[in-house]
């Protein structure tokens, strides 16, 4: 019988099995992913090539450091050595926060050169219209500068009510700079774009996505959420800019998050992560000096905070999560933990495992619907496996969707920002945390945990194991896939 000449068909299938043997092979012996990563990936790729393949182009390709940075090491030194300057009057105000935290401020000074200021004031805003209140009056005080970005930006309501503002800042001299997320951010129109820029707003995206259809780096997201106002006042933590933001979604209905208003030498950090951002992402060439150098007014504040960064880029720490892990191990009385999302490493779960094996009160508050199904499945078979070792686990609401990413611990430390107690935001994502050493704003941190308790329901083991079948199933596979979520 003649040899048949293979069909097109055939010899795009043959170059994805090869390809994928590759990828396989480099995945065992290059690849430095934590091995429930790998395997995951050689399982997908292995059993369904082509779909395999195409996931893994999306979201399975590592990233290389040098490649992820191009503004010069050097240069981002030159940041870090103004910022440095601004923290020699404050110097002497570490001494009484040692006593008790000694070991979390090291270990986020050492991993992330999180510098530690003691001159601060927080607010906590657990509600919508709390923060947007409060982030339109600051805008419209601005007087020398605005530096804003946001994952998700939209032109909707309140995306126009914010726009209109950094319009009419930019053109009447304010220096305005936005910038935001291209995938987070894609639904924000050319329109808007393009009318801010005729205003003198700066508008620029983030690993931006091929003639707007293709985003090569679409797994590595920038997921902070930061706003500076004249050096003197910041934000940070779960909102981005959209109505549903603001409960108008009837999708999700209430939305539940946490985002902080900052003032003190703290706000100097969030300025430096945001120009590092910035400069990588327009690679402007910035006047140092009008950030870093200008004489500033005393704080009155007397609330311990280090400004914390983590992302691909930066190390090959996990720098977060690290502060994480030390939280909960400090933990004696108490840990409250909330998060959208529940997807843990093996380092994770066994601390958190530890804290209820040794007497304490551990409690994590998730969504109790989804916003991306398979994660919501693999988080709640992760909170079903914590219930076994005495955790307490609670769906918030019914109507409404929790957002917030906070932790808090024994009235001593709390941690807010845009990180969630998952794999994705402590390796691919990058994201900036506030960790607040303050008895009082800890303790107004747990009470607005216990508050959120009166709207969610606890579900206990009995709940847990008598769940259907269907969800059973739905678990397993999220879980199986959880480590490349």
């Amino acid at each position: 019988m003649e040899n048949l000449p293979l069909s097109l068909f055939e010899i795009v299938l043959t170059a994805i099995y090869l390809i994928n043997f590759i990828l396989v092979v480099d995945l065992i012996f290059r690849g430095k992913r934590n091995i429930d990563n790998t395997l995951t990936w050689i399982v997908i790729l292995v059993l369904v090539p082509p779909v395999g393949f195409i996931l893994y182009a999306m979201f399975g390709r590592s990233i290389a450091k040098k490649n992820m940075f191009r503004v010069k090491e050097k240069e981002d030194k030159v940041i870090k050595d103004k910022i440095l300057e601004s923290y020699v009057e404050i110097e002497s105000n570490l001494d009484p926060y040692l006593d008790e935290n000694k070991d979390i401020i090291y270990t986020l000074a050492n991993s992330n050169n999180a510098h530690f200021t003691a001159d601060n004031d927080v607010d906590i805003y657990p509600e919508s219209n709390m923060f947007f209140n409060s982030l339109l009056e600051e805008l419209k005080k601005a007087e020398e500068y605005i530096n804003i970005q946001f994952y998700i930006f939209k032109d909707d309501r309140i995306g126009k009510e914010i726009i209109e503002i950094l319009k009419e800042k930019a053109q009447s001299g304010v220096e305005v700079r936005l910038l935001y997320d291209a995938v987070g951010g894609r639904n924000l129109s050319r329109k808007a774009v393009k009318e801010m820029k005729e205003a003198g707003v700066q508008v620029a995206n983030f690993f931006p996505s091929f003639l707007n259809i293709i985003n090569f780096n679409i797994n590595f997201r920038n997921h902070r959420k930061i706003v500076v106002i004249d050096g003197k006042v910041g934000f940070v933590g779960g909102f981005n800019v959209g109505d549903e933001y603001l409960g108008r979604d009837p999708k999700f209905g209430e939305w539940r998050d946490t985002h902080i208003r900052l003032t003190g030498s703290c706000v100097i950090d969030l300025s430096m992560r945001f120009l590092l951002d910035w400069r990588y992402t327009t690679k402007e060439n910035l006047d140092l000096a009008k950030y870093f150098t200008k004489k500033r007014e005393k704080s009155t504040g007397n609330v311990g905070i280090q400004i914390v960064s983590s992302g691909p880029d930066i190390t090959e720490l996990d720098e977060i999560k690290y502060g994480y892990m030390k939280m909960i191990q400090k933990a004696r009385d108490y840990v409250y933990i909330q998060s959208p999302y529940l997807i843990l490493d093996k380092t994770l779960m066994e601390t958190l495992k530890v804290a209820c094996l040794s007497g304490v009160d551990v409690r994590i508050m998730i969504p109790s619907k989804p916003d991306h199904p398979f994660v919501y499945w693999a988080s709640y078979s992760y909170a079903g496996e914590l219930l076994n070792y005495g955790a307490k686990i609670y769906t918030y609401g019914g109507d409404a969707f929790l957002h917030a990413k906070t932790i808090v611990y024994d009235d001593s430390v709390a941690s807010i920002g845009t990180a969630n107690m998952d794999i994705r935001s402590f390796e691919l994502n990058f994201e900036v945390n506030a960790f607040i050493y303050s008895e009082e704003k800890a303790r107004e941190q747990r009470m607005i945990f216990e508050r959120d308790i009166e709207n969610s329901r606890e579900i206990t083991k009995e709940i847990y194991e008598s769940r259907s079948t269907y969800i059973k199933i739905k678990e397993s596979i999220s879980r199986l896939l959880s480590p490349v979520l």
